[in-house]
């Protein structure tokens, strides 16, 4: 998520949840965004990356890193909190599901700018990844409103999307 107005734009789009992405910024600025995020608008809220602040700001949840924190750790944090990992690989995809992730984020699966030099991984990997795991897979990476229909028919039990709701 890029700003309070792309978290506006999604969910007048119909959004059921947000989640704020961060990268290079201090947990003091990922904290503030978070708050004014969890007051305007009534989403659940998960922060990608930081523990720290999800904590803090009372957040729905977290998405961590495939090398970052496992999600067990996270769980022993967060308690009842959704943990998800972000995975690009089957091995990592199940290893995520074993070690508590509630779901996970796969992708990217189209070039995107917001993972620059990260090699798409497209839509036939997704379904695999969708296929091996019981969790559900959330499709990330390239991604727009008409990529919904071949994202759900690999698997994908959901879209996040970052470029499709900003101008």
């Amino acid at each position: 998520m890029a700003s309070g107005e792309d978290a506006e734009r999604a969910a007048r789009a119909g959004a059921n949840s947000l989640l704020l992405r961060m990268p290079g910024c201090t947990g003091r600025r990922v904290e503030i965004e978070a708050g004014m995020l969890r007051s305007a608008f009534d989403l659940p809220l998960l922060i990608s990356d930081r523990v720290d602040v999800a904590l803090a700001v009372g957040a729905d949840g977290v998405n961590l890193p495939e090398a970052g924190l496992p999600p067990g750790a996270a769980r022993s944090l967060l308690g009842r909190a959704v943990i998800g990992r972000s995975v690009h690989s089957l091995a990592g995809a199940k290893e995520a599901e074993q070690e508590g992730a509630d779901f996970l984020l796969f992708g990217p699966v189209r070039a995107s700018v917001s993972h620059p030099g990260v090699p798409a991984q497209g839509l036939d990997r997704l379904g695999t990844i969708a296929r091996a795991v019981s969790i559900p897979v959330v499709a990330i990476g390239g991604l727009d409103l008409d990529s919904v229909s071949a994202c759900v028919a690999q698997g994908a039990r959901g879209l996040a999307a970052i470029g499709a709701f900003q101008q």
